[in-house]
């Protein structure tokens, strides 16, 4: 079996290679940057490796045609959402007319491979409580530049499943951590914090958000897992959310990765940190993909928060 991953080098995109691998596949992926390859440490010589903007039409085109791939993962986006804050028409054109150009693609060159598109939980957006836990059927009410592309991206791939026949599922993953994440994501910046410290490189503080946020958080490791058995066994056209049901609060992660720590660490909020449009609450329900897939999250948060530790404790 051959796949080809978009955003290959990137957080997910690097774990999902690294399991496809070891299933077996022949792994072809699609970089932006090459300064996030140590993601790919240990493995990137298994892997055929190719470098294209995927608002560069021609350019990915070209690269779906020389792949021949039985599945596409198409995982490569603007994520950060203070870049789509900064930046919302970069986003648009990555994250919506970049899917785009991937559909465009198969359909010129009558193709009909096997795709996953990635969306997001933040495509919910302003969350009530009758809502919760979140499934599939909640309204979407976007909040931010990168949700509403990826709600876009998200309605785009409907329309491309029912009117041009193409084999694409959707997945809305829930917030997902673990070792290569960037330090712009909460929780490894926590880690890179803590682990500063502990070496000596900086002061005995750590700088926070907002503590009082609650998530659904997932070890991407069972994220990709899910990502493979919703090409597997998902139907096309459907829409699964990828999330655990737990909800933790982001004070309560510092406090686990604090303790993980011998270093006496003081709190002080940064008001840069925060987010006027960050949602409280956001637990989702992923009894769908349970029952079509027999997925489970199967790495207890304990084991992921140390995992990220010692991630950042071995970077040099």
């Amino acid at each position: 079996m051959k796949a080809l991953i978009t955003g290959i080098s990137g957080f997910a995109g690097s774990h999902l290679a690294e399991f496809l691998l070891n299933k077996g596949y022949k792994v072809y992926g699609i970089f932006y940057d090459k300064s996030t390859f140590s993601n790919l440490k240990g493995f990137i010589d298994k892997i055929k490796l190719f470098e294209c903007d995927i608002r560069n039409y021609n350019g990915l085109k070209q690269i779906i045609k020389k792949v021949q791939a039985d599945e596409i993962y198409h995982l490569a986006a603007i994520s950060f959402i203070p870049i789509a804050l900064k930046n919302p028409e970069l986003t648009f054109d990555t994250n919506l007319f970049g899917t785009l150009n991937i559909y465009k693609a198969v359909i010129d060159l009558k193709m009909n491979p096997k795709i996953l598109f990635v969306g997001s939980a933040d495509e919910y957006g302003l969350i009530k409580e009758d809502d919760l836990p979140i499934k599939e059927t909640c309204p979407l009410r976007p909040m931010n530049p990168y949700a509403i592309s990826k709600m876009s991206a998200d309605f785009l791939s409907y329309f491309y499943f029912r009117n041009y026949n193409l084999k694409i599922i959707r997945v809305r993953p829930f917030n997902h951590i673990g070792s290569r994440q960037s330090p712009e994501f909460v929780c490894s910046d926590f880690a890179k914090q803590i682990v500063e410290i502990e070496k000596g490189l900086k002061e005995p503080i750590i700088k926070v958000g907002n503590l009082k946020a609650k998530r659904d958080f997932t070890d991407v490791r069972d994220v990709v897992r899910a990502y493979w058995l919703a090409i597997q066994k998902g139907k096309s056209g459907e829409v699964y959310n990828i999330c655990s049901g737990n909800v933790v609060s982001i004070k309560v992660l510092l406090n686990r990765l604090l303790n993980m720590s011998k270093k006496k660490i003081k709190i002080i909020q940064d008001s840069k940190r925060l987010r006027h449009s960050d949602v409280s609450l956001l637990v989702g329900d992923s009894i769908k993909i349970r029952e079509k897939t027999d997925w489970m999250p199967e790495i207890s948060f304990g084991k992921t928060m140390q995992d990220i530790l010692e991630y950042w404790r071995r970077r040099d």
